[in-house]
């Protein structure tokens, strides 16, 4: 026992903790040398470099704080003060996320020193990042990256280590959750939920792509009119495939209905946009419809984004109430399915807040203080629909799999019965034939079919037997008796053995 604690204390004492933090700010220095090189590339091709090299770096750093969430400050604007800047390029986060799950994964160890020392390691780093950010174009706003670092890099690791170990649930009575809400229906109903809300994203992404398709002479001409150097024109497209998720929860926030606001008290929703102000030439933006009310074709592409997510939630739901097809044991009940949907419309309300929460915010002051999809009224708008929907979706599909038999099953045994009395009637016709075939042969096919008996009845005759019985003996060397001595019944002799009584 004293040596399982020796190697238990050895396994996380300091080198192991010295390990840890090492870990972690290796992985925040990748993060932040993969951003600082594509930075570093497009100020180095563009033709009108702005500032030195050390500047590029403090914006390559400042762009590694804001994939995390954190809010920047731009220190130069055209009024002279300065101006927020919050909308996070959602695809630019995955790669530092990425970079830490990983190395979170792969670390050995309790899980609670982990999350700890190795969130502290890239912590270390962020600080070191933020400092260096002052003085340059893009400060680091101090409140936000107090409170939204610290979260973004707990939930990271602490999603590793969860990884590591197999994804492991919880027993049931280990969150302290009621009765009727056990850990498992939790976690299935949460399961739902981000399904519920990737659906959503995918379906706004395809409305966003449907309207850049319908207006792509507008996407074609903001995008040529922005720059004319080939190094400008990458930089846009970059900056359009770092924004693309976040114009993806724009679309699933329009078919939600609360929609976005693009600065200066706007609007645009499903129904109609207003105070639409004088649009930036940039080609994401030409998916904005035009000022006014909308036609009822845009209803309808509206409306896929609510009922791809409800019919999601649903499916997921059912199939964790019925696990297995048209067996009812080990199934929940209406009311049970019911209530999982309900909660997986919640957790997609909560994934679409946060999502929003990262895709918006402010890009200045005044008429810019906010950009984007409101969170709170996405999340609501998701959680009431997805709800909405998935409820009479899972009763449905509770319904459809707990059918005896599983219509499925149903045409599966359909089929081999009907395999099976195809068989029978095929041997029933062959017996058929030949009795007719009999019939019409006759005697001689019964002399035929005597004849064919009689070599086995030759077998079974004297001289057949005195043959064998002769060749027998022969091959024996006359270890074995003539054939009428052997046929004598055999008794005793004197000396106990047996003796061939003569006939």
């Amino acid at each position: 026992m004293s040596q399982m604690t020796q190697r238990a204390v050895g396994r996380d004492g300091p080198a192991r903790i010295v390990n840890w933090l090492a870990e972690g700010a290796l992985a925040a220095c990748l993060g932040v040398a993969a951003v600082a090189m594509l930075v570093l590339v497009l100020w180095i091709a563009s033709p009108h470099p702005h500032g030195g090299p050390d500047e590029a770096l403090r914006i390559a750093a400042g762009v590694w704080l804001l994939a995390h969430g954190v809010a920047l400050v731009r220190a130069e604007t055209l009024g002279g003060g300065t101006a927020p800047m919050g909308v996070t390029p959602i695809l630019l986060t995955a790669l530092p996320l990425f970079l830490l799950y990983r190395v979170a994964r792969a670390a050995d160890g309790r899980a609670w020193r982990i999350v700890l020392w190795l969130g502290a390691g890239y912590l270390l780093v962020a600080v070191g990042a933020a400092l260096f950010t002052v003085g340059g174009p893009l400060r680091v706003a101090p409140l936000s990256a107090t409170l939204v670092m610290p979260a973004v890099t707990a939930a990271t690791v602490g999603a590793g280590v969860w990884s590591a170990r197999g994804r492991p649930l919880p027993a049931d009575g280990t969150l302290r959750l009621p009765a009727a809400l056990p850990e498992r229906r939790l976690f299935d109903a949460v399961r739902a939920g981000l399904a519920a809300a990737g659906a959503l994203c995918a379906v706004g992404a395809l409305l966003v792509a449907g309207s850049l398709v319908w207006h792509w002479h507008v996407a074609a001409e903001d995008y040529t009119q922005l720059t004319a150097a080939w190094s400008g024109r990458m930089a846009v497209l970059a900056l359009c495939l770092a924004l693309a998720p976040n114009a993806a929860v724009w679309g699933a926030a329009y078919g939600l209905g609360p929609g976005f606001t693009l600065g200066a008290g706007s609007a645009v929703g499903p129904l109609a946009a207003d105070g639409l102000p004088q649009l930036p030439h940039f080609p994401l933006l030409a998916a904005v419809p035009a000022e006014g009310p909308a036609g009822s074709y845009a209803w309808g592409f509206a409306a896929a984004v609510p009922l791809a997510g409800g019919l999601v939630a649903g499916r997921f739901t059912a199939r964790a109430a019925v696990p297995v097809l048209g067996d009812r044991h080990g199934s929940e009940s209406a009311a049970r399915t019911s209530g999982a949907s309900a909660l997986a419309g919640c957790c997609c309300g909560l994934a679409m807040a946060l999502l929003a929460a990262f895709a918006g915010g402010p890009l200045g002051t005044g008429a810019l203080a906010e950009f984007g999809p409101t969170w709170w009224l996405t999340g609501a708008a998701a959680a009431g629909w997805t709800a909405a929907v998935a409820v009479p979706g899972a009763l449905v599909a509770r319904w459809w799999r707990l059918r005896e038999p599983h219509p499925l099953l149903a045409v599966a045994i359909g089929a081999r019965r009907a395999r099976a009395r195809a068989a029978t009637r095929l041997v029933s016709g062959r017996r058929k034939l030949a009795a007719a075939r009999r019939r019409v042969l006759g005697g001689g096919g019964r002399r035929r079919a005597a004849a064919k008996t009689a070599p086995a009845d030759d077998w079974h005759s004297t001289g057949t037997r005195h043959s064998r019985w002769a060749a027998l003996k022969k091959a024996s060397g006359g270890l074995v008796p003539s054939l009428d001595t052997a046929d004598r019944p055999l008794t005793p002799d004197r000396d106990g053995g047996p003796e061939a009584v003569p006939p």
